[in-house]
């Protein structure tokens, strides 16, 4: 099974409409061998290999900073529209499904915790990359996966408590410091790099995206590995659970934007927003719980899927024209009567 994932990731690499899978595929390769050696990847040399999760998280968010900046947030001022109903659309669809999903799920309380918890994360950097294949609203993605991460801190815990209380103790203002550290200092000190260094830093955007792709793939493995019995154990109902939170993300962020008349190029954005979560981010706050083994199998799992069905949806749509302006009209209006 490893062998048959590398090669497939190989022979993927000479097609141009396969190459958006090589990454998820050789996310599989590493987790097959996770699931087959698990003790290579759990402790080397007396260091828990869970000790890497957060640095590895705070690199990847060091470098979105790197390519952010104060203008990114103007679009904030010129089409409010878009990035609010994309915001409330992340932070209420995902949130509740994972709620639903957890109490129907019948899962160990912990375990299902985690199902809560990818819901409750914000979107990350690969729903950038799913809305510029998808002919969607580059700018307006960028912006709602900007807003919605900065809002984490404050918002993840409180929802967490929420929707979460029942299936494990969360501490709001302990993960709210957690988050912090996972994401607003690194964000912060990579928007003052950009600052400082402005265009001398182009060689760190062309490398960030190997690097967070590294980073995130690694940190999916040593959760594999930390919690290869449960997975053994629940495996199959988990990857359903969570391709059915993936899907209704999609699904239900693409029809809230229809209903409040968002364009259809804008409508696409916020499906791909709302469907495709941080679970890189998730997994860093469930590990700071201490319950990587458990809280962070779900978000490993929805990792790798996301990825599939996201290559899935972009491809589509990327074959899909977008109607011109009057015709857009005429679709909202049919849609809504």
């Amino acid at each position: 099974m490893i062998g048959m994932f590398a090669v497939l990731a190989f022979a993927f690499s000479g097609y141009e409409v396969l190459k958006g899978y090589i990454f998820t595929t050789m996310v599989f390769a590493g987790v097959s061998l996770a699931m087959f050696y698990p003790n290579y990847f759990i402790e080397v040399g007396g260091f828990k290999l869970t000790g890497l999760i957060i640095p590895l998280i705070q690199i990847i968010m060091f470098g979105m900073g790197t390519s952010m900046s104060l203008k990114d947030f103007a679009a904030v001022v010129k089409t409010p529209k878009g990035v609010v109903a994309g915001v409330v659309a992340q932070l209420a669809i995902m949130p509740i499904i994972g709620y639903l999903l957890a109490n129907l799920s019948g899962l160990p309380p912990e375990i299902a915790a985690g199902i809560v918890l990818i819901g409750c994360s914000p979107s990350g950097v690969a729903s950038n990359v799913m809305a510029y294949l998808a002919n969607a609203n580059l700018a307006l993605s960028i912006t709602i996966t900007s807003i919605a991460t900065l809002l984490a801190p404050f918002v993840t815990p409180l929802l967490m408590k929420l929707l979460a209380g029942e299936f494990v103790e969360i501490d709001v203002l302990s993960m709210m410091w957690s988050i912090v550290k996972m994401i607003i200092l690194p964000i912060g000190l990579g928007l003052l790099f950009n600052k400082l260094l402005g265009k001398k830093t182009q060689w760190l955007d062309k490398a960030m995206p190997l690097v967070s792709m590294a980073g995130i793939g690694l940190i999916i493995v040593v959760i594999t590995a930390a919690g290869r019995d449960s997975l053994l154990d629940i495996g199959g109902v988990l990857i359903v659970l969570v391709l059915i939170h993936n899907l209704f993300g999609y699904f239900l962020g693409y029809g809230f934007a229809r209903l409040v008349r968002m364009p259809e190029r804008d409508a696409r954005t916020i499906a791909i927003e709302v469907g495709m979560q941080n679970g890189g981010l998730a997994s860093g706050i469930a590990n700071s719980l201490g319950k990587i083994a458990t809280m962070g199998l779900a978000p490993a799992v929805f990792g790798p899927l996301m990825n599939i069905t996201g290559s899935i949806l972009a491809s589509y749509w990327h074959k899909k024209p977008i109607a011109s302006s009057g015709e857009r009209d005429v679709e909202i209006t049919e849609n809504i009567e």
